[in-house]
């Protein structure tokens, strides 16, 4: 079982706390002003927009949050942030990619550096371990959106590359550079995505037990807690063992 994905399930089954939401809604935010402010801001125009706006909608964040970012952005308010991506490996040798977002990049490496180091991993140069990964497409829908027979054709009209499908959902994957496409096609099919995200998808994945298993779910955590951290994503793998009593924890 791919970790960082079943970790990802665990957390969204236990659903989340007003106070992570809001920062949700704040990050999503961050990248759609960021988004407005390189290209047009319109979403019909700008596809890095489109993308931002396609996420916020499929997170449930409310239409003023989206469109007062994006004012934000047309009126030349807030920081100037850019976008920064760390590569480095966490306990056991779990490759780590965590993208940010910021307007300090000295506060923000500094943040990151110190959890790859309180969990005893290494933070590396970019391009230290993202090729072992791969940059797709990623969009989620419900399992109740349809039989996975309906979803594979539809994913196949669309464009999509793949379709996983299991009880609880359908994962749809597309190259990264058509996401906002397929994700539009999909939507005038099956409806509003539980998801849509670009992820760095391991190609490469490095098996831990389960005390290594614990220590980089708490780093991925504590990651992904700093208000920069916009993503991450790990390249660890448990057994099913160590699977259900994590799930169970």
């Amino acid at each position: 079982m791919a970790g960082h994905s079943a970790f990802k399930n665990i957390m969204h089954k236990k659903g989340r706390a007003d106070a992570a939401r809001a920062k949700l809604f704040s990050k999503l935010g961050r990248e759609i002003t960021v988004a407005a402010k390189m290209g047009m801001p319109d979403p019909a125009m700008n596809p890095r927009l489109r993308l931002a706006v396609q996420a916020a909608r499929a997170e449930n964040m409310p239409k003023d949050n989206i469109e007062r970012a994006i004012k934000k952005a047309a009126g030349g308010d807030g920081e100037a942030y850019e976008a920064i991506r760390y590569e480095g490996y966490g306990p056991g040798g779990v490759a780590v990619i965590a993208e940010a977002l910021t307007d300090n990049r000295n506060r923000t490496g500094g943040a990151v550096r110190a959890v790859f180091t309180k969990y005893g991993g290494n933070l590396g140069a970019t391009g230290a371990v993202s090729h072992m990964f791969a940059h797709e497409g990623e969009i989620v829908y419900p399992a109740s959106a349809g039989s996975a027979d309906a979803v594979l054709e539809a994913a196949i009209e669309a464009g999509a590359d793949d379709v996983a499908s299991d009880a609880d959902r359908h994962t749809i994957t597309c190259g990264f550079d058509s996401l906002g496409t397929v994700a539009a096609a999909l939507e005038e099919t099956l409806g509003e995505p539980s998801s849509v995200k670009a992820i760095w998808k391991p190609n490469l994945s490095t098996q831990v037990d389960e005390e290594r298993a614990v220590s980089i779910m708490k780093m991925i955590a504590a990651l992904e807690d700093d208000d920069d951290v916009q993503n991450v994503y790990a390249n660890f793998e448990v057994s099913d063992d160590v699977l259900k009593k994590l799930t169970a924890a």
